[in-house]
């Protein structure tokens, strides 16, 4: 019976401690509100976009925290990554990853292409490195260069400048939640601070 009721004294406390966490992140302070506000994809989804660039370390850093995140993400929340291509590099960097979409290896080829840049110290920023990183995943160089520069890539690399204008952002990793708040850093308490935001905006429903 003793061992029962610390048990649930125990259960109690994390909690509370728990709601306490959540209610201390303060707008301004552990997330910023977004004057412009944005529009999820999928209407009834509670948006979260992750904007990213591969040469980042701090992208690197958080990266394990969002797997982490991923895998118990709820079923009412809509998960996207954004690559930033806020200047030339990071554009070839986000042209790298459309492609790898359009071609059905992004999910393959996503960390092994952090871990080649951060662990490795290989340089994959500029189209003819990553024509040659990404043939080990069956893709031929010819085939990659055909529609890096493509119109459909231009597009949505087009459209990812759009989205880091309208939510006014200066660097990344930056997670946006509902087009409404704006989280950055590289540790677990992004995380937290997204899931308190998520259950916000459910609450807001």
């Amino acid at each position: 019976m003793k061992k029962f009721l610390l048990g649930s004294l125990a259960t109690a406390v994390i909690a509370f401690s728990g709601s306490a966490m959540a209610a201390s992140f303060e707008a301004g302070k552990d997330y910023t509100v977004i004057a412009n506000p944005g529009k999820s994809e999928l209407p009834g989804k509670i948006e979260v976009r992750e904007f990213f660039w591969y040469g980042c370390p701090h992208c690197f850093k958080l990266e394990p925290h969002m797997q982490a995140w991923l895998k118990k993400m709820p079923k009412d929340v809509y998960f996207v990554r954004t690559p930033a291509a806020m200047n030339p590099v990071w554009e070839q960097g986000a042209r790298g990853y459309y492609v790898s979409e359009a071609l059905g290896v992004r999910k393959k080829t996503h960390i092994p292409l952090l871990n080649a840049i951060h662990v490795q110290g290989q340089q994959i920023f500029d189209q003819a490195s990553q024509a040659k990183f990404f043939t080990k995943y069956g893709i031929p160089e010819a085939k990659f260069n055909s529609i890096f520069n493509s119109f459909a890539i231009t597009s949505k690399v087009s459209q990812a400048n759009q989205l880091s204008k309208q939510y006014q952002l200066t660097g990344v990793p930056a997670v946006v939640v509902n087009g409404k708040y704006v989280v950055q850093g590289e540790d677990a308490k992004v995380t937290e601070v997204v899931t308190y935001l998520v259950e916000k905006e459910r609450q807001a429903k």
